[in-house]
Order: structure tokens, then sequence, then C-alpha cells
């Protein structure tokens, strides 16, 4: 957290609240919708920022919905918050890849698995790269180029890792 006293799945969900209110389920689905394609989030970690946002004033809770859901609208502060959060430096990504991470012990696996973790990973990243490129399509279609141009790095990421499972050795 910088100046604005938010991290960033907290600014994720202000910044999806800009679209209007939504219960923390909306707001998982459009999390999932946008920015899962270069951005996790939990349904965990959005039920437990939604309080800390309206206890900091950044979101305000509406009328309780059909099964007790809650509608939460980014308020004022909030909106002042995500502004402050937009020209903060965004620091430094971080890699966790869990295949990487695996080949980098290879020669402890047998060949069987490697080749198993191998054709697993081709298969996760070339649907993950079908569905993106549709995503960035739509948003291309919608006008969106913002969104399109997030995307596109979900796009260049899984053609990066498809390229690099080619060149991984898997057969020992």
């Amino acid at each position: 957290m910088a100046d604005s006293g938010v991290n960033p799945t907290a600014a994720a969900l202000l910044g999806l609240l800009h679209e209007g209110p939504m219960t923390g389920g909306q707001l998982m689905a459009a999390a999932e919708r946008r920015l899962a394609p270069y951005w996790s989030m939990t349904r965990s970690q959005v039920y437990r920022e939604l309080p800390v946002l309206a206890e900091k004033g950044l979101v305000r809770l509406g009328k309780p919905g059909p099964r007790m859901s809650q509608p939460y609208a980014i308020t004022a502060a909030g909106k002042r918050t995500f502004s402050r959060w937009l020209a903060e430096d965004p620091g430094r990504d971080t890699i966790r890849n869990p295949i990487a991470l695996r080949i980098a012990f290879g020669q402890l696996h047998s060949a069987t698995q490697l080749k198993s973790l191998q054709a697993a990973a081709n298969e996760y990243h070339t649907e993950a790269l079908a569905r993106v490129r549709e995503q960035v399509k739509n948003a291309r279609k919608e006008g969106d180029t913002y969104d399109a141009s997030a995307l596109e790095f979900a796009v260049a990421y899984h053609k990066a890792a498809l390229s690099w499972l080619k060149s991984a050795p898997v057969s020992s």
C-alpha cells in the first residue's frame, strides 16, 4: 500500500464499482470477466476487502437483496482514493509460475511426469489464449481500447508460455 492506502485488490474492486453498484458475487463475476486473464482475485479476497472499504467510507452498502445479498456502491471518497491509486507507482510485478517451478526441479521428476506436466500446460495455455483473443475481439468491438490493451498482455503471456513450453526440457 502506498499513499492511497489501498492494496491492488481493493483498488480493483473500486475500479469495478465505477460501473455501478454490485454485490460481492457480481464483483467476483466482473473481476473474472474483465481482469482474470492478467489479474487473479479470489472470492475470499473480495469478501475480505469489501467490509474494509466500507469501514473506510470508500464504498457504501445498499439495501439487501435476495438471499441477503449486499450491494456496494463506490463513494466520492472511493473515487478520489482510486484516482490516487492510479497515479501511484505500480511497483514491480512478481512472477509465480507453477509450471516453471516444477520444471526447475525437473531432475527430480520422472520423464512421464514431465511430459504430462508439459501436455497439461500446453492444453491450458492454448485454451486460455483462444479465450482471451475472443475477449480482445469483443473489447475492440465495444470500443474499449483500454480493456483490449490490458487483455493483449494476457495474449502475449500465453503465447510466451506456449513458446517456452516447446523449449522446456521434458525428457531425461
